[in-house]
């Protein structure tokens, strides 16, 4: 049967993904899909759902839902202080719905995005393969007051089980991101290097699913590049100076030096930082 959630108050940015739209890349199109993928799969673990079933990313400030149905949920990722008809909730565990709930958020505690996996996972249209929301590929870009997002209800047990699932927050708020040397690093001078690996950047304001942009301003004499190919994760050296490290959003080319490439789990890490936190690039070989 089908059921929906009503949204009563969008939040701030909040979007359904999965695991993105592959193989569209040469045609321009974004790979997109979940910020961090450890809290994906462990948000869908938990309820013995798909490991790629849609998911609800949640950004710094939760909305307010409310349930047409009966059902299941889970909340990985960030914790922002989750509430089930006004008493808190924890992360990373089975909460029974029923018909009338309201979820709510709170404050910020740890992390930057959280994840809300139904059981099933969210019905909403599939795209190119893919139910994750960008803007000019897909119906909706972001959640919005008066929303309905159908799932299917159910209030039976799907599998009885006592297990229990340890989930590690360490990397939500480590500062170590793992990198590897990008295209371009061996152009750079030694002294440049040599920062890039010991030295500590800041977040900076400008951040999105695009791309998350570092305060610092760096000596940068490297010429652009011929237009190459960028993949999530990519860090960037523009010609002021700045570093900009891709996300799951970005554009597919660009013409600025790559000089460092994020390892999947650095992606999923740094998705977790907000304006103001430090981060230092762990190289790996």
């Amino acid at each position: 049967m089908k059921a929906e959630v009503e949204v009563l108050h969008p939040g701030l940015f909040s979007t359904i993904q999965d695991f993105g739209r592959r193989g569209f890349q040469k045609y321009g199109v974004p790979l997109s899909g979940v910020m961090d993928r450890i809290a994906l799969k462990t948000a869908n673990l938990i309820l013995q759902n798909q490991a790629d079933a849609s998911v609800m990313e949640i950004t710094q400030m939760g909305p307010k839902l409310k349930f047409s149905a009966a059902t299941k949920i889970a909340i990985s990722g960030a914790n922002l202080s989750p509430k089930l008809n006004d008493i808190e909730i924890d992360n990373n565990q089975v909460v029974k719905i029923h018909e009338g709930d309201i979820l709510s958020f709170g404050r910020p505690k740890l992390g930057m995005r959280s994840y809300l996996a139904i059981l099933d996972g969210f019905k909403t249209e599939k795209v190119l393969g893919s139910r994750s929301w960008y803007e000019d590929i897909t119906s909706h870009e972001k959640l919005e007051k008066g929303m309905e997002l159908q799932y299917e209800a159910s209030e039976e047990e799907k599998y009885e089980t006592h297990a229990g699932i340890k989930f590690d927050e360490e990397y939500l708020s480590s500062e170590e991101i793992e990198v590897f040397p990008g295209p371009e690093f061996e152009k750079l001078p030694e002294t440049l290097k040599s920062h890039l690996r010991q030295s500590k950047f800041s977040i900076d304001k400008n951040n999105n699913r695009m791309a998350i942009q570092l305060s610092e301003i760096l000596e940068n004499e490297l010429q652009p590049i011929i237009t190459g190919p960028v993949l999530p994760g990519t860090v960037q050296l523009t010609p002021g100076g700045k570093l900009i490290v891709l996300m799951r959003d970005c554009q597919t080319t660009g013409g600025y030096p790559r000089v460092l490439q994020l390892s999947e789990k650095g992606i999923n890490m740094m998705a977790q930082k907000k304006a103001g936190d430090k981060i230092r690039f762990l190289f790996k070989t």
